[in-house]
């Protein structure tokens, strides 16, 4: 037991690291690939040779990424099978297919465009080059779609059926899984959270190249473009994120407890905690109170989660314990947590005895067991935790990653609000050397930001690989801890190299700018 603890721990690690890593180049390509088609957009309608290789500057530094994404993003999917394979056989056929469509569809047709893009300057017309370009920032989004299509899905599962006799999950209703209102919301969200981080790049480079007092054309230009499509893309990422945690409250209520720090909701509407400081001493079984100090927002959390500022909220106990409440305050005993561990180790039986009466010969056997089976199988999840606690995610971590998002967004907003007025109406600001530091210094906060985004929507639905059905520790593979652990300081060093090398050479790239004239290659 001990070692498959170790295996779970090791490999879930692994997978967090590709993944967070992975990540790094993914938001950056989203947005960089948006920002260069309009700049190339305004040159094919202006024929402005300066706006020409303002766009080929931005695109160069848009190739280093794409490419570190790709090497990483690859890695990424072998993960499934070599650390996820009980996943990998238990849901592979409907998993399998939004990644296989991104792979022959949108990968194939980023690459291919890519090429024309970067390479096609002097060899197509300009209308073929300015098409490229926009195909491959189209593709770049297809490419997305079809990962956050997979990804919702193990967050909201459906669309599928259990079949006993292969003892895995096949595809029923592929509209389904593709078009899930969590699918829409995840998809616009990620992706218009790359149109944020695209343009505080663009910003906080151009904001290095006035700090060194170079290519200030260059620069004002490019804050322009970068600050009003971040300005368009962290106002629209609220949006969508008013919308992910309507999505969440309905469907992964755990993990919205999680995100407040939530034990016991409030039956007069429930309060959002602005900032908060956890209590490390709370627990399931005691009363103490989750927060050791808070500033909360009256009625916050029943806005964000239902639009309702009375409804109620359920917590981690509420949820433990099935506890509902009507519209009028009545309480409503559901099925509990406990109730749901019995009917899943039912489901487990009933998946036992189905392959028994199928070895014996015995059809009307095997019928009893399918249909008890199937009457058990949305708590089949529940059947491998020995006790309530087990699907209760990591509290600390989500709580403080959301508010890392939350707050870092606010702040986001209020950069790209400084960067247009110092652009358009307060143009001293653009001489201010702090206006300068704070552009760059921007640029890691992103990241910051976008990566605690993610860790609120992977940490924050522990235990389950796939809600509901599959626990991490059901789905891992049957191999040694040793050697996952080897392979994870394997990857440590290959990323880290990768991520250096991908700094150093845009970092070369930016200082090449600083010395010599843009617009005068």
């Amino acid at each position: 037991m001990d070692d498959l603890i170790s295996v779970i721990d090791w490999s879930r690690a692994q997978f967090a690291l590709t993944a967070m890593f992975h990540w790094i180049f993914v938001p950056l390509t989203i947005g960089l690939s948006l920002i260069v088609g309009v700049m190339e957009t305004i040159y094919y309608r202006t024929r402005e040779e300066n706006m020409k290789k303002i766009t080929q500057f931005w695109m160069t530094l848009f190739a280093i990424n794409f490419a570190c994404g790709v090497a990483t993003g690859i890695i990424l999917e072998f993960e499934f099978g070599t650390n996820w394979s009980n996943y990998s056989w238990f849901v592979g056929d409907i998993f399998g297919a939004p990644l296989a469509i991104e792979g022959i569809f949108a990968f194939f047709l980023e690459s291919t465009f890519f090429a024309v893009m970067m390479f096609g300057w002097k060899k197509v017309s300009p209308g073929f080059h300015l098409s490229a370009t926009w195909l491959t920032s189209i593709g770049v989004c297809i490419s997305a779609l079809w990962i956050l299509i997979a990804n919702a899905w193990m967050q909201r599962p459906g669309g599928m059926e259990f079949d006993p006799e292969q003892a895995r999950n096949v595809m029923a209703n592929f509209s389904e899984v593709a078009f899930s209102s969590t699918a829409m919301n995840k998809f616009f969200h990620t992706v218009l959270s790359g149109w944020v981080l695209g343009g505080v790049f663009v910003v906080g480079v151009s904001c290095w190249l006035l700090f060194r007092k170079s290519n200030e054309e260059v620069a004002r230009r490019s804050i322009k473009i970068g600050g009003w499509i971040g300005m368009i893309g962290i106002l629209l990422t609220m949006w969508t994120g008013d919308g992910s945690a309507v999505e969440v409250s309905k469907t992964q209520p755990m993990k919205l407890a999680a995100m407040e720090g939530l034990y016991r909701g409030d039956a007069g509407g429930q309060s959002l905690v602005g900032f908060g400081i956890l209590n490390p001493s709370k627990t399931l079984d005691n009363d103490e109170d989750p927060m050791l100090f808070s500033i909360d927002i009256p009625y916050g959390l029943s806005i964000l989660a239902n639009h309702d500022m009375k409804s109620f909220v359920p917590g981690i106990n509420d949820i433990i314990d099935g506890i509902e409440l009507t519209e009028n305050g009545d309480t409503i005993h559901g099925i509990s947590y406990d109730e749901r561990i019995a009917l899943g180790r039912e489901a487990h039986q009933a998946l036992r005895d189905y392959n028994t009466a199928a070895k014996a010969g015995d059809e009307n056997a095997k019928t009893l067991a399918a249909e008890r089976l199937k009457a058990n199988f949305e708590h089949f999840g529940y059947g491998y935790f020995e006790d309530a606690s087990q699907a209760v995610p990591p509290v600390a971590i989500t709580f403080y990653a959301f508010r890392i998002m939350v707050m870092g967004g606010g702040y986001l907003l209020l950069f790209f609000i400084i960067a247009l007025l110092a652009v358009y109406k307060f143009k001293g600001l653009l001489k201010n050397r702090l206006v300068h530091i704070l552009g760059v210094l921007t640029i890691p906060v992103v990241w910051i930001v976008s990566e605690a985004g993610w860790v609120v929507a992977e940490v924050g639905r522990q235990p389950w690989v796939i809600q509901d059905l599959m626990p991490t520790r059901a789905a891992v593979s049957a191999v040694s801890a040793s050697s996952v652990e080897l392979t994870f300081w394997i990857f440590v060093v290959l990323f880290s190299g990768l991520f250096i090398a991908e700094v150093s050479i845009m970092i070369r790239e930016i200082r090449k700018a600083t010395k010599q004239e843009i617009l005068n290659r």
